[in-house]
């Protein structure tokens, strides 16, 4: 009876590591008033410690402590078997009866539960913890969607017979995954994000304080996104020696390296490619002491990997 169900769950518990993938809808929490008493439907959707979260058909969350004389059984004709508190995982639909506390929490006194319904969210549970713990291992700094236990739910209506809501839910988990794997995919696929040129006096590597401006606005940039690297290149004007114009052309490009690793920390490992091409590549005339004056230059590029980043475009430092 279950087969589908589990197929489908493999699905939508890869899609929980996707980011934007799923709306998310603003969160309520009840506030239970001390000493009232109230009869709670829901769905548990989170546990830390002693505490429970349960969502009721409204989306209002409260948080539930069930305490260690509280009866937790399944339903049943002959009053059904007790199950232990930490029995209680996500995804389970249950009926608490209970007291507030001076905190707002529902202090639980009774609860009850379906056997099958049971099953299920402890199996949905044993495939939901090692697929989140593989995920966060991809997604090192990727934050968990809270959508997660609406795709429990939609499991959970699915094994009661809520075909079409687990079809969706699938088909969206599909949609969700298609998208995981694009953005593993082109992790090492990077495209220009800001670019910098800083400009030398003939014959020198020394940066001017216009140029150390230019490079201190895109080591803020870089400093602020994921994966990504810098790619440095020297150029000089066609004045004097071949030979000596490309090696004076290297020695700017790593002037602006040592600038960026000793003032910004910029980690050396965020330094791609780096070379000297000399008086070749030039951007203008070098029959002009203007375009001899462009050409003298070192061109810095951010690029930013497309499976880190998204929204990605080319600007200029000055657009910053």
């Amino acid at each position: 009876m279950f087969k589908p169900i589990k197929n489908i769950a493999v699905i939508l518990v890869l899609s929980f590591g996707v980011l934007g993938v799923f709306a998310q809808t603003e969160k309520q929490t009840r506030s239970v008033a001390s000493g009232e008493k109230i009869k709670l439907k829901g769905v548990v959707i989170a546990k830390s410690g002693e505490k429970t979260v349960v969502r009721d058909a409204n989306g209002i969350d409260t948080n539930v402590l069930i305490s260690a004389d509280a009866s937790v059984k399944t339903k049943g004709t002959f009053g059904g078997d007790k199950v232990p508190a930490d029995s209680l995982v996500r995804g389970l639909s249950l009926e608490i009866e209970g007291t507030g506390d001076s905190s707002g929490n529902l202090v639980a006194k009774k609860v009850r539960f379906n056997k099958s319904d049971l099953r299920v969210a402890q199996s949905i549970e044993s495939r939901v913890s090692p697929a989140e713990d593989r995920i966060s291992q991809a997604e090192q700094n990727s934050e968990r969607l809270s959508g997660q236990i609406d795709e429990l739910l939609a499991i959970s209506n699915a094994a009661r017979g809520g075909a079409k809501s687990a079809q969706d839910s699938a088909d969206a988990a599909i949609a969700g995954v298609n998208a995981t794997n694009q953005r593993i995919s082109s992790i090492d696929d990077f495209t220009v994000q800001s670019t910098a040129t800083v400009n030398f006096k003939v014959g020198s590597a020394v940066i001017s304080d216009e140029g150390k401006a230019q490079l201190d606005q895109i080591a803020q940039a870089a400093l602020a996104l994921r994966g990504y690297t810098l790619e440095v290149t020297g150029f000089a004007d066609a004045s004097g020696d071949t030979k000596k114009n490309k090696t004076l052309s290297q020695k700017r490009a790593q002037s602006v390296i040592e600038y960026l690793v000793e003032t910004h920390n910029i980690p050396l490992r965020r330094v791609g490619n780096s070379y000297g091409f000399g008086e070749t590549q030039a951007l203008a005339d070098n029959t002009t002491a203007e375009g001899r004056t462009q050409n003298r230059r070192v061109e810095v590029k951010l690029l930013v990997s497309n499976g880190l980043n998204t929204n990605v475009q080319v600007k200029k430092a000055d657009e910053q």
